[in-house]
This record gives structure tokens, C-alpha cells and sequence, in this order.
């Protein structure tokens, strides 16, 4: 019984579960009655979103789509608010950041299948290492504009962000930064395919 009243065990369930809700999928389906699993990339995220719902609707697909890159990072970044408010110790917080991207990319409602994460992993990183992220997203940003690949640029972000955190914020309180490696190890998994279309230049471009 102790098992199901532990504040840390409550929040990695919760972490899992939050994170494993497919709004983007959800939103798809409610607004623009379309099924982004079985369109496009066959992803749940911003970028499929937007693919798809855009044949059909064109100003609702970047409403859509920015609502599902908000809502993906939200649900990385709320359990991690709840517990920082009631004080839970650093390791545990990111042992939440790790659950709520797995979640997104291995959803239990999916049967296991999900996003990238890219977005959930951006709400738990500016909810953890903020500056990092911070410069990470504006090299999104500006490789986004620049290569208007969004796999890659989001790959790039990522990069940025492990690479200064490994510098400003190096051991992540914890004594180790692998938490913060899983969850970058999570999401380049999800991209090999997009990795493997970029290096054979079939990647398709966001326009």
C-alpha cells in the first residue's frame, strides 16, 4: 500500500500518463476530423498536424498546430510545476522529465506508439535548465527559417541545448547529467527515419 501513497512514485505515474495524452491526435480529430496517425508522417505531432489538417484547412492547420506544440509542452512542464511547489528533491524531478517524454513518445493509450517528443522535451528542459533551453530554441528558430526542415532544425535545438547545459549546468544538481542524455537519446531515436530521409535528402520541407 505504501507503494501507491509515495509522493515520488504518484508523480512518475502521473508524469507517464500526462505525458502520454495525444493532443494532437485529440485535436486533429475534434476540429478538423481528420486522423493524423493515418495521414502524413503518421505522427502525433505539431508538424503532422499541420501537414495533414493544411490539405483540407489551411488557416485551422497553424491554429491546430501551434495549439498541439503548447499543449505537448505543457504536459512536460505541469507535473514538474506541481512538484516543485511541494519541494521534491532535484533527482526526482528529473526522473518526472524522463517519464513525461516517454509517455509522449511511448503512450500507453497508443499502444506504446507516439510522438518525437520534441516538444515535450522542450517543456520539461525550460522547466529545469530554462537558459539552455532558451538558446536552444532560438536555434530552432533560426535554423527552422534558414533550412525550413523542421526535423532537423529541431534536432539542432536539441543539440544546442545538451551542449550549453553540459557547460552552465553541468551535473544538473544531481551529480550526472543523464537524465538530461536519456531524454535527448529518446527523442534522436524517434528521428532516425526523419535522420535517414535528411542524409538521403527526401526530408520534406515545412513551407
Amino acid at each position: 500500500m505504501d507503494f501507491f501513497t509515495n509522493s515520488n512514485i504518484l508523480f512518475y505515474i502521473s508524469a507517464y500518463l500526462i505525458g502520454s495524452i495525444p493532443f494532437g491526435l485529440l485535436l486533429a480529430k475534434f476540429f478538423a476530423g481528420v486522423d493524423v496517425k493515418a495521414s502524413g508522417s503518421g505522427s502525433i505531432g505539431a508538424t503532422n498536424v499541420l501537414r495533414v489538417v493544411k490539405e483540407t484547412n489551411p488557416s485551422l492547420a497553424k491554429k491546430l498546430g501551434a495549439a498541439t506544440v503548447i499543449l505537448d509542452a505543457l504536459k512536460g512542464t505541469l507535473v514538474l510545476l506541481v512538484a516543485m511547489s511541494m519541494g521534491v528533491s532535484d533527482s526526482t524531478l528529473w526522473g518526472i522529465a524522463v517519464l513525461s517524454v516517454l509517455g509522449h513518445c511511448y503512450s500507453i493509450y497508443l499502444g506504446l506508439e507516439g510522438g518525437k517528443g520534441v516538444a515535450t522535451g522542450l517543456g520539461v528542459f525550460i522547466a529545469l535548465i530554462p537558459i539552455p533551453t532558451l538558446i536552444g530554441a532560438l536555434t530552432w528558430i533560426i535554423c527552422a527559417k534558414v533550412l525550413k526542415v523542421s526535423s532537423l532544425s529541431s534536432l539542432l535545438g536539441l543539440t544546442a541545448v545538451i551542449v550549453v547545459a553540459s557547460f552552465l549546468n553541468d551535473g544538473l544538481n544531481i551529480g550526472s547529467n543523464i537524465p538530461m542524455y536519456i531524454i535527448a537519446f529518446i527523442i534522436y531515436y524517434k528521428h532516425i527515419p526523419n535522420i535517414i530521409r535528411v542524409i538521403k535528402g527526401e526530408e520534406k520541407k515545412v513551407v
